[in-house]
């Protein structure tokens, strides 16, 4: 009995060094499968915001420049005082390669006046309107067909004599007599346009943080089980 016993301890400790050793080789091989795809993580997260932070680049320039530059901030309603055709005005088309055709449409003029002060303003559709023509409300897209383009403009003046009020946007310090039907970057396009990129980097900056906070509470875990043996 003296002999047994030394030899079944002798077994037991055997056992469980060989327990550990194989603890520590699953462990081992869990952290080498895990760590590429940790990195993998933290690539698609620092990817999603350099592509935000590159995207805020293109829309600050474009969208957001354009906004803050536009000096019709205000909205007010307008009511249409006149809606006429002036005259006839020459635009371009593209007929080929290295071709080009005059064509015509009618200039429409557009009067009103913002929330009923009495001051005649002239009305343009937009800030694009304004910038190609300061005395036509519309200006459509030049084709060879002048007479449809005529139809659409006639087709818009009857529809601003039956809706004579409509929503506008006018300048606020009135250095602008023009005033606007719609505005390209009003604050919904903005909004959906920041959108994107907002989400995006969210995104990213989450994915990274898991993945930090994954690796934290695993080496917290590691440490813990060092003291317990």
């Amino acid at each position: 009995p003296f002999i047994w016993i030394p030899i079944k301890t002798t077994v037991i400790y055997g056992a469980k060094a060989k327990f550990r050793e194989v603890d520590l080789l699953d462990k081992k091989k869990t952290v080498t499968a895990l760590k590429p795809g940790e990195d993998r993580a933290i690539l698609l997260g620092l990817g999603m915001i350099l592509s935000s932070v590159m995207m805020y680049f293109v829309l600050g320039i474009t969208i957001l420049r354009s906004y803050a530059d536009s000096v019709w901030t205000e909205e007010g309603v307008c009511v249409v005082l006149n809606s006429t055709v002036t005259a006839d005005m020459n635009c371009s088309y593209n007929c080929g390669s290295d071709c080009w055709r005059v064509s015509k449409y009618p200039c429409l003029q557009v009067y009103v006046s913002v929330n009923n002060t009495g001051r005649v303003n002239r009305l343009s559709h937009n800030e694009e309107t304004q910038d190609i023509s300061s005395e036509c409300f519309y200006v459509p897209r030049c084709q060879k067909d002048s007479v449809a383009m005529h139809v659409m403009i006639m087709n818009i003046s009857e529809h601003l004599k039956v809706n004579q009020k409509v929503p506008c946007y006018y300048d606020p310090s009135e250095q602008q007599e023009m005033v606007l039907l719609t505005r390209l970057y009003d604050h919904s396009v903005v909004f959906h346009s920041l959108l994107w990129p907002s989400c995006m980097l969210m995104g990213g900056a989450l994915i990274i943080v898991m993945v930090k906070l994954t690796q934290y509470l695993s080496r917290l875990c590691e440490e813990i089980g060092k003291i317990k043996r």
